[in-house]
Formats: C-alpha cells, sequence, structure tokens
C-alpha cells in the first residue's frame, strides 16, 4: 500500500512537471503568432493543429498500448515530445514553423491516454472517478505553474523565452517518468479487432466522446485560444495574460478535484455536466460585454470553473464501465474524438472573427456550451 502511495505522489509531480511544459508559453501564445505576421484564421490553424494530430494517433496508440500491455513508455516518449516541440517554437522564426512544432505537441498530447490509464491502474476500479479528478487537478497545477511564471518570464525578458522554461520543465519532467512503476494486468487478454469495433460503437462513450468535442472548442477558442488576443484589445501586457490564463485555471483545479469527490456524488456525474456546460456557455456570451481587463479576470474564473466541473466527469465516464483490456482503447477513442474539438474550435471562432469580427466568435462558441448542455441529459451508462 505504501509503495502504491509513492507511486501515485510521483506520478502527481510527473503529470505536473508535463502540462507545466506544455503550458507555460500558452498565455503569450496567440499574441506572438500574430506579431509574426500571423491572421486569426492562421493563428486558429496553428492552434488546432494540436488537436488534429492527437485526432490521428490517439487511437492507434490506445489500441497498440493495450495489445502489448505497456504505459510507461509512452509516458516516457510523450514527454520527451514536448521538449523537441517548444525547443523547436524557441528557434522558429514563421508561423509555418510554428504550425510544425505546434503540430509535434499535439503527438505529445496524444500520449495522455497512456497517463490517464497508467495512473487509474493505482486504484480500485470504483474509484476511478477520484483518480481522474486527481490527475486532472494535478495536470490543471502544472498549467497554472506554467503560465504563471511563463507570463512573468515573457514580460521581463520576451514572449520567444517562455518556451526554453517549457522546454526546463520536460527535462524535469522526463527525469521524473523514468522511476515511474507500472502496474501491469497480470490477467491481461489483447483486445481483438472485433472488440474494437464493439468499444467504437458504444453509445455512452460516444456520447461522452461528443460531448468532450464541444468541450474542447470551447477551451480551445477562448481559453487557450483569443482570450489572449481579446485581453490584448483591452490593454493587457504579457504579465496580465500570464494571470488571466492563471486565473482562470486555479478555479478548474479546485473544481476538477470536487467533480469526482463531490460533484458527481451530490448533484450525479450528468447533472454536474449540464451545469458545467451552462456556466461555460454564459462565460462565452459574456466576453463581449466586456469592456475592462479585472471584468475579464471575474469573467474567465467562470470559465475555467466550468471547464473543472465537466471535463474529469466526462472522462471518468469513458472508461468507468470498460474493462481493463479495452480501457486504453476507450481512453484513446474518447481523447482522439475530443481532438477534434481542439482542432475545429479555434479555426471556427478564427474564421468568423476574420470574416464578423472577434465579438461574434465569442458569440458563436457560447451557443456551442448551450448545445453541450442540452446534450448532456442524453446521456446513458452502457456496459462495454
Amino acid at each position: 500500500m505504501s509503495k502504491n502511495k509513492n507511486n501515485i505522489r510521483l506520478f502527481i509531480l510527473v503529470t505536473a512537471f508535463y502540462w507545466f511544459s506544455m503550458y507555460a508559453y500558452i498565455p503569450t501564445f496567440s499574441p506572438y503568432i500574430e506579431s509574426l505576421g500571423a491572421s486569426h484564421k492562421m493563428i486558429g490553424l496553428i492552434l488546432g493543429s494540436y488537436g488534429f494530430t492527437q485526432m490521428l494517433i490517439r487511437i492507434p496508440l490506445g489500441i497498440y498500448s493495450d495489445r502489448i500491455n505497456k504505459k510507461k513508455i509512452f509516458v516516457n516518449i510523450g514527454i520527451l515530445l514536448s521538449f523537441l516541440s517548444t525547443a523547436g517554437m524557441w528557434f522558429a522564426e514563421t508561423p509555418a514553423l510554428i504550425l510544425v512544432f505546434r503540430s509535434l505537441a499535439g503527438a505529445s498530447a496524444a500520449t495522455w491516454v497512456s497517463f490517464t490509464v497508467l495512473f487509474s491502474s493505482y486504484f480500485e476500479k470504483d474509484d476511478t472517478a477520484h483518480a481522474i479528478g486527481l490527475i486532472n487537478a494535478s495536470n490543471k497545477s502544472g498549467q497554472v505553474v506554467g503560465m504563471l511564471l511563463g507570463g512573468i518570464i515573457a514580460q521581463a525578458l520576451g514572449q520567444q523565452f517562455p518556451f526554453l522554461l517549457a522546454a526546463a520543465g520536460a527535462v524535469v519532467g522526463f527525469s521524473l517518468s523514468l522511476k515511474v512503476d507500472e502496474k501491469k494486468d497480470v490477467d491481461h487478454q489483447a483486445i481483438t479487432f472485433k472488440e474494437i469495433l464493439k468499444v467504437g460503437r458504444n453509445k455512452s462513450l460516444l456520447t461522452v466522446s461528443f460531448l468532450a468535442i464541444l468541450m474542447m472548442m470551447i477551451s480551445h477558442s477562448t481559453t487557450f485560444g483569443f482570450i489572449p488576443v481579446a485581453a490584448k484589445n483591452l490593454g493587457a501586457t504579457s504579465f496580465h495574460l500570464g494571470l488571466l490564463t492563471t486565473i482562470t485555471t486555479i478555479p478548474g483545479i479546485l473544481s476538477s478535484y470536487l467533480s469526482g469527490s463531490y460533484f458527481s456524488q451530490r448533484l450525479g456525474e450528468k447533472n454536474t455536466v449540464t451545469v458545467g456546460f451552462s456556466l461555460l456557455a454564459l462565460s462565452c456570451l459574456l466576453v463581449p460585454l466586456i469592456d475592462h481587463l479585472y471584468l475579464l479576470y471575474f469573467n474567465q474564473m467562470l470559465n475555467g470553473f466550468a471547464q473543472g466541473m465537466i471535463f474529469p466527469v466526462l472522462m471518468g465516464l469513458s472508461i468507468k464501465n470498460v474493462e481493463a483490456n479495452k480501457r486504453g482503447t476507450a481512453m484513446g477513442f474518447f481523447q482522439a474524438i475530443y481532438g477534434l474539438g481542439m482542432f475545429t474550435g479555434p479555426i471556427f471562432v478564427g474564421t468568423i472573427s476574420d470574416l464578423a469580427g472577434l465579438k461574434m466568435g465569442f458569440w458563436m462558441i457560447g451557443l456551442v456550451g448551450i448545445l453541450g448542455a442540452v446534450l448532456s441529459r442524453f446521456y446513458k451508462a452502457e456496459k462495454v
């Protein structure tokens, strides 16, 4: 039991440093790309490439990791790819090169399948929601520290320097990941092609995956997309951008932790998702009405809290009723599908913003949140 607790603590650290490396440059990323001469549509394409590569890689990665019954190696590879991505963006001088290395960050994020399944293996099956809430809180903690320090570094040294900070975080995370223990399933049976198709056709998995698409469309076109651009228009400095994304993420840490241990038990999983989407939609619809930076801070706290309510519940539901030898495949399917939201969301808002203005982009993505609240009522559990 003591060894298991040590594994959990170490893995929480690995996860935090990994997501630190993935998000340290995010507060100033969109304005930095814009400073290189990119249009809003090009910014959307670069931001969306992160989701596109995940969408391509995650399902085959989940299937392969299930077949070979190994997860740790993909955790190691994921952190290494994060280092290569951030180091590459440090040297990149054109939007086209930024696009290439941001796509590599998506390949890194595709390994999150292995992170979540390996971490869940340290817990009993009935404790999956708690495990997912815990690792998502670690995820958010790494993001918060990374984005806060990234904003400070950008303000002091320039908008390129957060890439170096991110690369340093990846080096630490990779070193720690080498010490992670892997608890293998001794009764493991390689998943068959027929079982893969069965997983992919599961109605409850399809429902939560589609809801995750909608949530990722919103988060990657607002918090990690065009909110920094809107903040710049309100006079935000690089430090303000770092503070803004930090303030957005901190409530998400709290709600991520509470989503599995409190909200799901008190409200029920379905109601938790519905309330979360309703709050998320509200935060998007309010952005065009905001004319002071401090009001945007408060609004983004609501946005972050709502995201934290939704996502851990959806992630937990994606594998809750899935047999052990199919969990990597189910998680890979879930994460690949929501990669579509990361890809389409920024392009959707970027294109609308170029055509009708940034305010219209936020109003349209707010309607996506309302759609998520409505569709969440149709979820029904189905065993895989």
